[in-house]
């Protein structure tokens, strides 16, 4: 396309704003059009994590093999209210297929290449929007309460060995000089020191908005209700009856991705981790490095704002009100994990994580025209792998080579 077409990304998420900044390091003109504005859904209440070791697939038979056990606790690491469970039962199916050994294999050669090129395109993007001094390097703690619990990870780890990720696996002693105040119910520990994080999330995606409006990009808010092809380039019908039109557009909303996908002929299987976290006062505990309960789909992070505990899956799409006992229960379960944790004075917060079955997000072209190009579906990951996807998008969106194989992320694959 040409350089002085206008690009309109619709997202003012972390995703979004990244490819809108990517977009403009190659000289387009950029607006963002957002429904409520940047960083207000998950980009403002996840852990802050870079988790670049996370190269497996949530979709394994590993998650199989826990889940009756996990779906059996509604405040468990894994939830289907009842309400929703007929209306997801399609894309359990979907997810139960992605856990077979080939898809696994699969997805996990697509996911590994890109977390690399996330971590490669970390720095250099921080560098360029002036947020580097927001990067923390402090590690990961995964802890188990069992010898078995243990031995049944190293599998895991040893994938990620096997492509050069650094990981320690611990005893009790190293865990307390690492991390002191673990109950003692915890007997080992494995530590990936390459574990990056952001200071506060929320501040870091309100940084880059910023960053992009200082570079002439302008944010919209407005719902955008649907796209459609338009000669050489693509409308957009926004909410209160306004229309606009752009060379290009991409479409980095989240966890409404799916609907105006559909109005371009595809149907994207995509569904909402609905996430919770409490958020205590930056006092409530000596958080030294960011402690992950595996075993209880929760983890602990110190962000700028305090201690967030936070974590869980709770499929229940967008309209169902919020579950607040699930965090609650998790920060029942950190007191008694962290016994020096003080539990008063926090917030909580529940966001959707756009999720598709196979773990993988969408990037591509749309069906109906090569002007729309998708960037969602990351699940937990869209920090992780939002500058990786902006890479991709500032590629795909100038014909350039994308910088890694796009076909296990193609939004038509299902």
């Amino acid at each position: 396309m040409s350089p002085n077409s206008e690009v309109i990304v619709v997202g003012a998420g972390v995703v979004g704003l990244s490819a809108a900044l990517a977009l403009q390091m190659r000289g387009l003109a950029v607006t963002v059009v957002d429904r409520e504005g940047p960083a207000a859904g998950a980009s403002a209440g996840n852990a802050g994590a870079l988790a670049f070791s996370d190269i497996l697939p949530l979709a394994s038979p590993g998650i199989l093999r826990k889940a009756p056990k996990w779906l059996l606790d509604p405040l468990g690491p894994l939830s289907v209210p009842p309400a929703y469970a007929l209306r997801i039962a399609p894309w359990m199916l979907r997810f139960w297929r992605a856990c077979s050994p080939a898809q696994v294999r699969r997805s996990t050669v697509a996911q590994t290449a890109l977390m690399d090129l996330s971590r490669a395109e970390l720095e250099p993007f921080l560098a360029a929007t002036g947020t580097l001094p927001m990067l923390r390097k402090e590690g990961n703690l995964q802890v188990y309460e069992s010898e078995a619990e243990f031995r049944a990870a190293l599998p895991g780890w040893q994938v990620r060995l096997d492509h050069g990720i650094e990981v320690r696996h611990m005893g009790r002693a190293e865990m307390d000089a690492l991390q002191p105040g673990l109950a003692p119910r915890f007997l080992r520990g494995t530590f990936t020191p390459g574990w990056q994080s952001v200071t506060e999330p929320k501040d870091f995606t309100l940084a880059l908005s910023d960053r992009f409006r200082a570079n002439g990009g302008q944010i919209h808010r407005a719902e955008v209700l649907a796209l459609a092809p338009a000669g050489d380039g693509v409308t957009l019908a926004l909410s209160g009856g306004e229309t606009r039109t752009a060379g290009h557009v991409v479409l980095a909303a989240g966890a409404h991705s799916h609907h105006l996908a559909r109005g371009l002929g595809d149907r994207i299987p995509l569904e909402t981790e609905r996430g919770y976290n409490t958020t205590l006062p930056p006092d409530a505990f000596d958080l030294r490095t960011q402690v992950t309960f595996g075993g209880h789909g929760f983890v602990v992070t110190r962000l700028t704002s305090g201690i967030r505990i936070g974590g869980a899956v709770e499929l229940g799409g967008l309209k169902l009100p919020p579950n607040f006992a699930r965090a609650e229960a998790m920060l029942k379960k950190a007191q008694a994990f962290l016994p020096g944790l003080k539990p008063t004075g926090g917030k909580q917060w529940m966001g959707f994580r756009p999720s598709l079955p196979d773990t993988l997000p969408a990037i591509g072209p749309a069906r109906a025209t090569p002007r729309v190009t998708y960037a969602f579906g990351h699940g937990h990951l869209g920090l992780t792998q939002a500058t990786a996807t902006a890479r991709l998008v500032a590629d795909l969106v100038t014909g350039a080579p994308p910088a890694i194989d796009l076909t296990p992320f193609s939004p038509q694959r299902f």
